[in-house]
């Protein structure tokens, strides 16, 4: 494809108009200050640690979790010790997906309370607020690759995959 020509007139129009131009003032030409990035990866930019295939094999609830820990009926302290214990010893004995078993926590409401607009937010299970968390500390980060919300056969919002680490 061959480019079009500019015909006079255009070239007139062209000239025409930078005649007017004026520079812009120095200040506004000097490069710009650099944006201060945040100092760690966000968590949507972070690689996951599992391939696609495992990921979607995940979604569909098509793998089978090689270890299960049901933290119903735990403290949050215990639960926290516990955990890390688990996938410490999962993680020793070769396993690859871990199914942690959290609750979705208390959502009954008495029909003679008065309304609370809140009461859902506090009506959810501890455990299924905290572990999330505490999984991405240093101490659960080190043997984990990814984490999702496991599928409805395993649990649903009630319960995580965790894929972990190969053994170092």
């Amino acid at each position: 494809m061959r480019r079009r020509l500019t015909s006079e007139d255009e070239r007139a129009e062209f000239e025409a108009a930078f005649k007017e131009a004026r520079p812009i003032r120095k200040e506004a030409r000097s490069p710009a200050k650099a944006v201060a990035k945040p100092a760690g990866p966000k968590k949507k930019d972070k690689p996951s640690g599992v391939d696609g295939n495992t990921a979607k094999r995940l979604s569909k609830g098509e793998m089978t979790p090689d270890a299960r820990i049901d933290l119903h009926g735990f403290t949050e302290s215990v639960a926290h010790r516990t955990l890390l214990s688990f996938l410490r010893g999962a993680q020793r004995n070769g396993a690859k997906l871990a199914l942690v078993i959290t609750g979705k926590g208390k959502r009954a409401a008495d029909p003679h309370e008065p309304f609370d607009m809140e009461k859902e937010a506090r009506t959810r299970g501890v455990l299924n607020v905290s572990v999330p968390r505490w999984l991405t500390e240093p101490s659960f980060a080190a043997l984990i690759a990814d984490t999702r919300t496991a599928h409805r056969r395993h649990g649903g919002t009630g319960a995580l995959y965790v894929y972990l680490r190969k053994r170092p």
